[in-house]
């Protein structure tokens, strides 16, 4: 039993499947004709933007396919067109044997068209009447046939949108043709603007050609505004198509354009405010098209006008005219507004942000670290100024016997020259001429033990460093002078091969004499006994001086040279391992480079190279 069941069961759904195919197959079979008339034709405004909108719309709403057919009333541009009886006989031809499910007809002259020829094209067609003012349609010519899906306009709120915008206005220049259609709508306006008869002035150009139009737009009074109306057909029986008309009015006009009706807003030209939406108006046509199609009576369907729209301007125009925001209506739409930088590269303006953010940070860290490293170098030079002047005491004391020997010469001559001057003035006949010689070497002495101590006081003081153009070879000899008892008591002989012609250096001397000192010492210091000779030799290298000191010793090991200028290597038990590294930062500081290497014939050697003054 179960099992019967289960086939009926199955057998039915497969029925009900293939009825609903069927079905579909049949409606899919039966196309809907609808015939489109349009007022004048497909492109005149306002119905060309609304006829494009109602094709994309009966597409996208209808259940059926459909056969559309387009015709343009083309009589409806001026009264007792001969040609009107011709064109119903065709149109009675050609839908003979091939009848119409649906009229709509867009525009009042469509309208006032199919109404006229009603009973002879189309008794049996129901029809919507659609793009119009609901003004225009006149109740008794209407059928059971017959619904309506109209617009409402508020006129009197365009005016007022210009007296809100621009409170200034004192004249408004209405823009519209001749033909039948805009001669009934003159006739309304005038009626409806009385009401703003004191607070503007109104200009009507119907009875002008538009060429005339163009003259009286481009030359209207101060605060003054345009209200684009309609322009079909203008005085002297001009049609226009498209956005002509509405294009060369901005061309021309030195005053801001209104309309009633957005298809003129897609433009350019139109301020804005409330105005009518050929999308709505559109999509309310098709809609109630769909109904009747579907099988309602026409009759039947009371379908609510279309209003004005919220009002929208355009960015564009209100810069140009000087509108502000402020005064825009409540609930306003501003199209057209340039984006702001922000809005057009918002990622990119972000990606830039932060790579000049991250670039600042950066910068501002880098400031920081050249600072931070730069006041470490100051303080770093500041401390190595003051080992420098510890080491130049420590020298100073290693020095005192020849300082002492040096000062002992000059004071001990001028000991005697003054005890011969005391026996020559106690003589009963004093000789003139050999005072005067021995104060001159009175004089003489007491400059070089002047001259010694001043060097000392050099040696010993805490100076800044004072750059000054300097002979090399003279400082060499002061530091042989300084260091020869020195070296004769440790039995060292120092030799010097200078260079014959002056080598100037940009230089401090005390700081330069303080680096050939410690290299001196140093070669003292490295030769224990045989033959002991450190000596000094300068020369011209390239655009250098080069000082080299050799001394007789042993020699530095091979793994140490790269590390004898190293803070606090020393190969003394009681030394501090500074003298090497004072010496190659105080000749780093003379833009110059300091090294070592060992001699084949015995014994280290250090060269010293500092550039040359350009005028040496």
């Amino acid at each position: 039993m179960t099992y019967r069941r289960t086939i009926h069961s199955t057998a039915g759904m497969m029925f009900c499947l293939l009825a609903l195919l069927a079905c579909k197959a049949a409606l899919a079979a039966e196309a809907k004709r609808v015939l489109l008339l349009h007022s004048f034709s497909r492109e005149v405004k306002p119905w060309k933007e609304m006829s494009a909108e109602i094709h994309t719309e009966l597409a996208r709403q209808s259940p059926w396919p459909l056969d559309i057919i387009d015709h343009s009333i083309v009589t409806a541009r001026s009264e007792g067109d001969k040609s009107e009886a011709r064109f119903v006989d065709y149109l009675d031809a050609l839908f003979e044997k091939q009848p119409i499910d649906l009229i709509l007809s867009i525009g009042a002259p469509a309208v006032v068209f199919a109404q006229r020829h009603r009973q002879r094209l189309f008794a049996a067609t129901p029809m919507v009447i659609a793009g119009l003012e609901q003004r225009r349609v006149q109740p008794s010519l209407l059928t059971e046939k017959d619904t309506i899906a109209a617009v409402a306009a508020d006129f009197p709120s365009i005016i007022m949108n210009i007296l809100q915008v621009l409170p200034d206005t004192k004249t408004v220049a209405v823009v519209m043709g001749n033909s039948p259609n805009e001669r009934y709508w003159l006739e309304v306006l005038r009626k409806e603007y009385a009401t703003f008869a004191d607070r503007v002035s109104f200009i009507w150009s119907n009875n002008l050609s538009f060429e005339d139009i163009l003259k009286q737009a481009a030359a209207l009074p101060p605060h003054s505004a345009i209200f684009f109306f309609l322009m079909n057909v203008d005085a002297a029986g001009v049609s226009f198509e498209g956005d002509t008309a509405m294009r060369r009015l901005y061309a021309v006009a030195n005053a801001p354009i209104f309309t009633h009706d957005d298809t003129y807003f897609l433009g350019r030209g139109i301020v804005g405010g409330p105005m009518h939406s050929f999308v709505n108006t559109s999509r309310h046509a098709v809609a109630v098209a769909m109904r009747v199609l579907g099988g309602e009576k026409p009759s039947d369907i009371r379908a609510p006008p279309v209003r004005f729209a919220a009002p929208k301007f355009d960015w564009r125009e209100m810069e140009r005219w000087g509108i502000s925001e402020d005064r825009l209506p409540p609930g306003s739409e501003i199209q057209f507004r340039s984006p702001t930088l922000w809005e057009q590269y918002r990622w990119q303006v972000s990606a830039t942000g932060a790579a000049l953010l991250f670039q600042t940070v950066m910068i501002i860290g880098l400031f920081y670290e050249h600072r931070r490293r730069r006041n470490a170098e100051i303080e770093a030079r500041q401390r190595m100024s003051e080992l420098a002047h510890m080491n130049r005491h420590a020298t100073a004391g290693e020095l005192s016997a020849s300082i002492a020997h040096e000062l002992n010469q000059p004071l001990g001559a001028i000991l005697n020259n003054t005890e011969t001057a005391t026996i020559i003035l106690n003589s009963p006949s004093p000789n003139l001429d050999e005072m005067k010689t021995i104060v001159d070497e009175i004089r003489r002495d007491d400059k070089r033990a002047t001259e010694v101590i001043l060097r000392l006081r050099r040696l010993l003081k805490k100076t800044v460093p004072e750059m000054q153009n300097i002979d090399l070879n003279e400082i060499v000899r002061e530091v042989f002078r300084l260091l020869s008892v020195q070296a004769a008591e440790r039995n060292v002989t120092l030799n010097s091969r200078l260079a014959q012609e002056p080598l100037r250096v940009s230089g401090d001397r005390i700081q330069l004499q303080q680096v050939i000192l410690n290299l001196v010492i140093n070669g003292m210091d490295a030769m224990a006994g045989g033959r002991r000779e450190v000596t000094c030799s300068t020369s011209v290298d390239h655009a250098s001086a080069k000082l080299s000191i050799a001394d007789s010793g042993s020699g530095i090991p091979s793994d140490k040279l790269s590390t004898i200028f190293e803070p606090f290597y020393t190969t003394k038990g009681e030394g501090m391992g500074m003298g090497l590294s004072i010496a190659r930062t105080l000749v780093e500081a003379h833009d110059g480079r300091i090294w070592a290497e060992n001699q084949t014939a015995g014994g280290a050697v250090f060269h010293v190279s500092l550039p040359l003054n350009e005028a040496n």
